[in-house]
C-alpha cells in the first residue's frame, strides 16, 4: 500500500502556523510528515524560513502518531555532520520513534549563508557520503573520533540515544548517488517518478547484501483551490521556481537569482507541471505517476500559506480517502 504524506514547507509559513498545520494533517489522516529544512525561502514571495528542527521538536510534542521526517536536511556545510547526529537522535526521543532523517547534498541557496563557499556537485556528494559515515558511528553510543577528508570529530559521543534508532534516507538524482549511497541509508528519497532511478537502488542495495525492497519516498506538489483559476496564480507566485529542476536550483545563491531565473516561467507552464485547481482525480493520477514507479510514500505539498487551512479542512480528507481507493 502507498502511504500519503503532508509536506511542511517551512519557506511559506511561520513556525507556530506550521505546528498547527502538522496537528490537523494528522488529525486528517496523513501517514507522515516531511519537513524541509531552509535557511531561505525560494523566492521572497514565500516570505519565510523557521529553523526546522525547533520546528519539528514541537511538532513531536504536538501530534502522536504521524510519522515525521526531515525533507531534507544537508548534513556537511551549514551544519556539522556531529550536530545533525545530535539534533535527530533527540528529535526521535520526543517523536517515541517516529522520526527518520532525510539527507541531500544540499543547495547554495541556503549552504552559502555560512561562508564556506558552494563545491562542486561531485565534491558535495562526497561530502555527504562522509557525514552519513559519522552519523552513523555516533548513532552507535561511542566515543568517536574522525579525521576524514571533509570533517573532523574529536571525541565525541552521543550521551542521549533513542530506544528506536533512526533511520537515514538518502536523496538521489543519478547514477552516481544511487552507487554512493544505496550502501549507506536506509531508504531513498526522490523528487520524480523516475522508475529506472528506483530500480538501480534496489539493484544496488541486493548487489551489497542489503535488503533491497526499502521505503522510496517522492515529493509532489499540487495547489488545491475551489478556483482554479486563483491555484494556478498561486502555484505562479510562490512555486514557479519548480520548473527549473533540482541541477539549476541546487545553485542558485539567493532569493534574486531565483527570481532571475523564473523570470519567463508562464502561469500556464506551472500548471503544466503542477495539478492546480479543485480536480481530485488530477491529483490522484498524478500520485500514480510514483506508485507505478515504485515509491512507497509520497509527500503531497500545499502550495501557499494562505491555502493550507482550507486545504486541511476541507480537501484532504476526501483527497486521501480517493488516494487510498485509487493509488496502488
Amino acid at each position: 500500500m502507498t502511504r500519503f504524506g503532508y509536506t511542511l514547507m517551512t519557506e511559506q509559513s511561520g513556525p507556530k502556523q506550521l505546528v498547527d498545520y502538522a496537528v490537523s494533517a494528522e488529525r486528517a489522516g496523513f501517514d507522515f510528515e516531511v519537513s524541509s529544512d531552509h535557511f531561505s525561502p525560494w523566492l521572497s514571495s514565500q516570505g519565510h524560513a523557521p529553523n526546522a528542527w525547533t520546528m519539528l521538536g514541537a511538532v513531536a510534542q504536538a501530534t502522536s502518531s504521524v510519522e515525521l521526517m526531515t525533507y531534507v536536511t544537508c548534513p556537511t556545510v551549514r551544519y556539522h555532520p556531529a550536530i545533525v547526529a545530535q539534533q535527530a537522535a533527540t528529535l526521535q526521543i520526543l517523536a517515541d520513534g517516529r522520526f527518520t532523517l532525510g539527507v541531500g547534498s544540499g543547495e547554495n541557496l541556503n549552504e552559502h549563508v555560512v561562508g564556506k563557499g558552494w563545491p562542486t556537485v561531485t565534491r558535495r556528494q562526497e561530502m555527504l557520503r562522509e557525514a552519513i559515515q559519522i552519523i552513523r558511528e555516533l548513532f552507535g553510543g561511542e566515543m568517536v573520533d574522525w579525521k576524514g577528508e571533509y570533517f573532523e570529530v574529536d571525541s565525541a559521543r552521543l550521551w542521549d540515544l533513542p530506544d528506536v534508532p533512526v533511520k537515514i534516507a538518502a536523496a538521489v538524482s543519478g547514477d552516481r548517488s544511487v552507487e554512493t549511497f544505496a550502501p549507506l541509508a536506509d531508504h531513498l528519497i526522490a523528487v520524480e517518478p523516475n522508475k529506472d532511478l528506483v530500480d538501480k537502488w534496489h539493484d544496488a542495495r541486493r548487489a551489497t547484501g542489503l535488503p533491497g525492497d526499502v521505503r522510496v519516498i517522492g515529493q509532489l506538489p499540487i495547489s488545491w483551490d475551489p478556483d482554479r483559476d486563483a491555484a494556478v496564480a498561486r502555484a505562479h507566485d510562490q512555486f514557479r521556481w519548480f520548473a527549473g529542476g533540482w541541477a539549476v536550483n541546487a545553485d542558485l545563491p539567493t532569493t534574486a537569482g531565483f527570481a532571475g531565473a523564473t523570470q519567463f516561467v508562464r502561469p500556464e507552464d506551472t500548471a503544466s507541471s503542477i495539478p492546480c485547481g479543485p480536480d481530485v482525480d488530477a491529483i490522484v493520477e498524478a500520485v500514480q505517476e510514483y506508485a507505478d514507479a515504485g515509491f512507497t510514500d509520497v509527500a503531497l505539498v500545499q502550495v501557499g500559506d494562505e491555502a493550507q487551512g482550507r486545504f486541511l479542512d476541507e480537501a484532504a480528507g476526501p483527497l486521501l480517502e480517493a488516494l487510498r481507493a485509487k493509488v496502488g
